[in-house]
């Protein structure tokens, strides 16, 4: 099958190639506004490259009425802000669309993306490649085998370090990315929610450029979470040898998933492919998390609640214990 790419330059299009490959399909075409594409070499040599949309999409159309050369998927890795746009386009071409986290900013949107996926009878896929980790399932496995009644004690840590480039490009201006929640939290927020069940409460309890912390209750679980682009926040026996940190402990017992992502975009084409993909109905839950959170004014945490990294964030707020509202 052909595939066309959106977004080559970008740092996450070398894995969405490289599935492309490890399939065995092809990418006959890539766009970006950025010229340094040159990985794209050691995918195919017979790939097109367009620096403007409107000539990229001539030729998908050109491509369209050779019956052997038509696009079959559409990749969607450009900037969140223009992912509503380009995965439209992709599905009025006649395609399936494959499109990074988050497909959209709001449930709005995910709505019109239903539509179009009705009227034109394509269908849209978001790589939620969290899914698929090992440490995941045995997590999942664990609670659904223990058949608790009661809610687990969960702490969700995620700190990937980021270098002054990320707040110069358009990840670090929330109108484009959506914040870092939306950027580097919705894996995050899915996978709680596919493991504990329908969520219940959330709080934010802060939130700036470079990191937020909060608090969400599923059915099966009390979650306090801390999400961080900031280096200063990595765990002393990991800072200098690592620069991501990812953690999840259930009562006490962690669930330390830091490696094993470096196919997880292969068995995420896989399953597409395979028609196992996870779709705009799958993921609604955790953009609306995500989205809801965005709207949030940050509140003191009440007792049980905060996040150990929440200390030193507001280390002169006292933390309460009354209810809201």
């Amino acid at each position: 099958m052909n595939f066309a790419l959106i977004g080559a330059a970008g740092y996450i299009a070398p894995r969405h190639m490289q599935a492309i490959k490890d399939t065995g399909h092809t990418l006959v075409a890539a766009y970006d506004i950025n010229d340094s594409v040159g990985i794209i070499d050691s995918i195919s040599t017979d790939c097109a490259f367009f620096t403007e949309f409107e000539y990229f999409m001539e030729h998908a159309w050109r491509l369209r009425r050779q019956k052997e050369g038509a696009i079959d998927y559409w990749v969607v890795c450009s900037p969140n802000h223009l992912h509503s746009a380009h995965i439209t386009a992709g599905l009025h071409l006649g395609c399936d669309v494959i499109c990074e986290k988050p497909l959209v900013s709001t449930p709005e949107q995910l709505d019109e993306l239903r539509s179009v996926e009705k009227e034109t009878g394509r269908r849209v896929y978001s790589i939620m490649q969290l899914r698929h980790h090992p440490a995941i399932h045995e997590l999942r496995d664990k609670v659904l085998a223990e058949r608790r009644e009661g809610q687990y004690d969960v702490e969700l840590t995620y700190i990937t370090a980021r270098g002054p480039w990320y707040l110069a490009s358009w990840k670090g201006d929330s109108r484009k990315s959506f914040g870092v929640m939306a950027e580097i939290g919705i894996h995050f927020f899915d996978m709680l929610h596919v493991i504990f069940g329908e969520l219940k409460a959330q709080v934010l309890h802060y939130h700036d450029e470079h990191k937020a912390a909060g608090y969400l209750e599923y059915e099966k679980a009390r979650v306090r979470w801390f999400l961080s682009i900031d280096a200063e926040d990595l765990p002393e026996r990991v800072r200098g040898q690592h620069s991501t940190y990812r953690s999840i402990t259930c009562d006490g017992e962690e669930f330390e998933f830091s490696s094993g992502f470096t196919d997880l975009h292969t068995v995420s084409y896989r399953e597409v492919l395979a028609g196992r993909g996870f779709g705009i109905e799958a993921v609604r839950h955790c953009l609306e998390t995500v989205y809801q959170l965005g709207l949030a004014t940050p509140e003191a945490p009440r007792e049980g609640e905060a996040h150990p990294q929440l200390a030193r964030l507001l280390p002169t707020r006292p933390v309460a214990v009354a209810g809201r509202g």
